[in-house]
């Protein structure tokens, strides 16, 4: 038994790499190449930038999401959504939740920002390995563009089909390139083991008063070792705590050996141009190609997990109801993470595809990057010092507090590449959080302009015409926010054009603090033949109605909904009836079978 616990835990780590660690993981192509494109990596130049590096993996990673985050998981699930809900159940004061609401909003629209970079970058950072292959000759950048943009097409194109079966490989094509990373640095340390004094961070100050301003420059930059590190807080829902905190162990080591060996590695008089590869390819040209390929292999895998992570992100928006509806495709039974959504998928592609196209290069793309991910994490560690303020955590509160300021460093440090094309990152999260306020407003909006019926003066005019008119056949549900208000077009359907059924369920769909867990209330009989049924769903659960119905003995015939036509003057409000317009509705986003539908139209004025 223990034996077969102790396998378990091996695959489970394993799986880990391949899902959790991608970004993070191939964070060594790129981050001390374009930090010494900017300095001169003389010894005290490399012991600063080694000190940084490994200072950033121990507090942003390891003490902020390995263990602070993880500790304020709700039922085993972690993510920016998930550390929101966390701190407003500690909150009472409407305006601080509204502080607390906006703030999560706005680290939801920069990771959906960095979810159309992190592709970019890793892709190219890869592809222009073909620049160091033995006797292949100049290869240009048009080439290096074409080759990252035809890889990103191919990838982006068979998320439809699901990449439940291929992910079964990710984990151990991680384990292979993590290894390599671990080896390929062991070589450099073991000729010059004294760059280990860079653990010290006596190095890492020293490095930043001598710099004194540019050093915020050089930090811009430094970030980008950290870059996916909220992916072990985000994606413990899936794998579980325990098994990202021994795969991290494993992914730092390798991280840590890896960077301080390319530092040795300058310091003997490598290449500065794409530190990693150069490297490689002193070790070994033999081996330089296969290892190319293993990289371009990890950040495919990078990518392909950021894309897994935009999706589940907007799959819990839709679900909190900041997001429009969209039709989703569950493509696997395993993995909950993954989900397709079309429109998202080729919105991605164009945004990915675009970044590319104006960067042409990783050196470039840094620019843009790195903003994004420390913002999300400055915003991760406030409500971390929130919440453990008003638990009355004080130990944890200390060490959050440290976080905070230290990532408030960075994020000072990252504005320098606003004007370089960190201003992309900002544009990107400013249309998102646009959206999500459409959405919401709109919402609010419609839901007070809803002539909603009391349910006891519903149930009187019900009984009145259930006893006096003819009777249809069979079950019919129909759809409501709340069991105590009638939506209008209930009331158009029942009393005033008289379509009743020997069975009508109001049924009422609520959204719940958990993320996950479907409860179906007792179904409540208000009067013969009028029933009233609540279920609560969790925001991060994927649901099956229709499966559900027939598990609770409801067998339909039909299926009634609410559908708004929209009438406005303000632009505002034309954004969100257009965007209401071209999304499914509530029925037939949850795939109820088309012949059972039926929509009735309602119109509010705006």
């Amino acid at each position: 038994m223990k034996k077969n616990k102790f396998t378990i835990s091996i695959k489970e780590v394993v799986r880990a790499m391949g899902i959790v660690f991608g970004d993070i993981g191939t964070s060594p192509i790129y981050t001390l190449t374009i930090i010494f494109f900017l300095i001169i990596p003389t010894r005290e130049n490399v012991l600063g930038v080694l000190s940084l590096i490994f200072w950033t993996l121990i507090i942003i990673v390891t003490i902020q999401y390995a263990w602070l985050g993880m500790s304020l998981s709700i039922k085993g699930e972690g993510g920016i959504i998930v550390l929101k809900e966390a701190l407003v159940s500690t909150l009472k004061n409407g305006k601080k939740i509204g502080i607390a609401s906006a703030l999560g909003y706005l680290g939801i629209s920069l990771i959906l920002g960095d979810g159309m970079i992190t592709p970019a970058i890793s892709i190219l950072s890869a592809v222009e390995g073909l620049e160091l292959i033995p006797k292949l000759g100049k290869i240009t950048t048009s080439v290096v563009i074409i080759i990252t943009c035809i890889i990103t097409v191919i990838l982006f194109s068979v998320q439809a089909r699901g990449v439940d079966k291929i992910a079964k490989s990710f984990g151990p094509i991680m384990v292979i390139w993590f290894t390599s990373l671990f080896v390929s640095g062991i070589y450099y340390l073991f000729n010059n083991p004294s760059i280990l004094e860079a653990v010290n961070p006596y190095f890492a100050v020293k490095f930043l008063f001598h710099y004194g301003f540019i050093s915020f420059l050089i930090l811009s930059d430094v970030i980008l070792c950290a870059t996916g590190g909220e992916a072990l807080y985000a994606d413990m829902g899936h794998l579980g705590g325990k098994s990202i905190r021994y795969a991290w162990v494993f992914v730092f080591l390798a991280l840590f050996t890896n960077y301080f060996g390319q530092g040795a590695f300058l310091i003997q008089g490598g290449s500065v141009s794409q530190v990693l590869f150069s490297s490689i390819n002193h070790i070994s040209p033999i081996l330089y190609l296969p290892f190319l390929l293993l990289a371009l292999l990890a950040t495919i895998i990078a990518s392909q997990a950021m894309i897994s992570a935009v999706m589940a992100l907007i799959f819990q928006g839709i679900n909190l109801r900041i997001f429009p509806l969209m039709k989703i495709k569950y493509t696997s039974t395993e993995l909950r993470s993954q989900i397709y959504i079309e429109s998202v998928n080729w919105l991605l592609l164009i945004a990915v595809l675009v970044m590319i196209f104006i960067f042409q290069s990783s050196e470039n793309l840094s620019a843009a990057y790195g903003l994004a991910v420390t913002a999300t994490m400055t915003i991760s560690a406030t409500f971390m010092v929130w919440i453990f303020w008003n638990k009355g955590e004080k130990l944890k509160l200390i060490l959050s507090t440290f976080v905070l300021l230290f990532d408030l460093i960075y994020l000072v440090a990252v504005f320098t590449k606003i004007p370089a094309g960190g201003y992309w990152s900002l544009i990107i999260a400013f249309l998102v959080t646009l959206i999500i306020q459409i959405w919401i407003k709109g919402s609010e909006a419609l839901r007070r302009r809803f002539r909603s019926l009391d349910l006891e003066i519903f149930i009187t005019s019900f009984e009145q015409i259930y006893s006096t008119q003819p009777i249809l056949k069979g079950e019919a549900i129909f759809f409501a926010r709340i069991i105590d208000k009638v939506p209008p077009y209930v009331v158009h359907c029942i009393l005033r054009s008289g379509i009743i059924y020997e069975k009508n369920i109001l049924f009422a769909f609520q959204i719940s603090d958990e993320p996950y867990g479907i409860k179906f209330f007792e179904m409540k009989e208000f009067s013969k033949g009028l029933y009233g049924l609540t279920v609560s769903v969790g925001y991060m659960q994927i649901l099956n109605l229709p499966s559900l119905f027939k598990e609770h003995s409801i067998n339909e015939k039909v299926i009634f909904y609410g559908v708004d036509d929209i009438k406005t003057k303000k632009f505002f409000y034309k954004i969100y009836a257009f965007i209401k317009k071209i999304t499914p509705s509530f029925a037939s986003f949850y795939n109820f079978p088309y012949n059972k539908l039926h929509g009735v139209v309602t119109r509010h004025e705006l």
